[in-house]
């Protein structure tokens, strides 16, 4: 679509989430460049303004910037209440993280403060700005599964189950929602080269860029429920989906088990 096409399906304004870096900061950049103003979301105030200082200077669009910790509701309330008065049409859902290891030896509270940001955080947001959405009679939703939603996967399994529980909601409100004019899309990447890998302390070989997970997403936008961007994340669900699940545990466990090899060792020697 051409800029004043999307702006036409969307605008004016969008909200990304996970917008200091990483896939986020490449959606934020991508959107600004097809004419949207953007709501830059991220705990890191003074990443924020940068990012924000970087599209204005670029694009010349209009940029908002709110500084909130989606794992806690009050942050989550501050990206709803800031936001009000803006005519947004598009949320971008790119914030989460990642916890690797094995279940027994990762901390608690990471574990819950995931589930916060991954699930309950996307829940809310995604119900308050489809609401806002269906209203206005047009919007969308782009919501961040993951090629690990599909199955259990040892020494990721908390982090494969909260994104299974995105995958299930962008299939369900893709569905419920396109009667109102609202569009939804879950965005199911393999490894990617962003600050996620160095948070859940994972070793990546092979991963595609932020802005091939962006040029992948915005193509499907309002076409698909699902997509899988790059060749990396179609070669992986293409060679997985003729197996049962339990065979599907069991590579996913053992390419996990490859990426946290020096966790291990870590974990060991202390």
């Amino acid at each position: 679509m051409t800029a004043q096409k999307w702006l036409d399906r969307y605008g004016p304004w969008v909200v990304v989430t996970g917008a200091s870096d990483g896939i986020g900061r490449a959606f934020a950049g991508a959107l600004a460049d097809r004419g949207f103003n953007v709501v830059l979301v991220a705990r890191r105030a003074t990443a924020l303004a940068d990012v924000a200082a970087a599209i204005a200077r670029r694009n010349g669009v209009a940029t908002r910037t709110i500084a909130a910790d989606l794992g806690t509701a009050e942050g989550v309330l501050a990206v709803i209440n800031q936001t009000a008065a803006l005519d947004v049409g598009l949320l971008v859902a790119a914030a989460g993280f990642g916890t690797a290891g094995p279940f027994l030896t990762t901390n608690l509270d990471d574990e819950l403060d995931m589930i916060d940001v991954n699930c309950r955080a996307v829940a809310a947001l995604a119900k308050m700005f489809a609401a806002r959405f269906a209203a206005r009679g047009r919007g969308g939703m782009i919501l961040f599964g993951s090629i690990v939603a599909y199955q259990g996967v040892p020494n990721a399994a908390n982090y494969a189950a909260t994104k299974a529980y995105v995958q299930t909601l962008a299939e369900g409100l893709r569905q419920e929602l396109k009667r109102s004019g609202v569009d939804v899309l879950s965005c199911a990447p393999g490894p990617v080269h962003s600050g996620f890998a160095a948070r859940s302390r994972m070793e990546m070989g092979a991963a595609m860029l932020p802005d091939d997970v962006v040029t992948g997403a915005l193509a499907a936008l309002g076409r698909k429920t699902t997509v899988w961007p790059g060749i990396l994340s179609k070669i992986l669900i293409g060679s997985l989906a003729t197996l049962p699940r339990f065979a599907r545990t069991a590579i996913m466990g053992r390419i996990m088990a490859g990426m946290t090899k020096r966790l291990h060792e870590s974990q060991s020697q202390t």
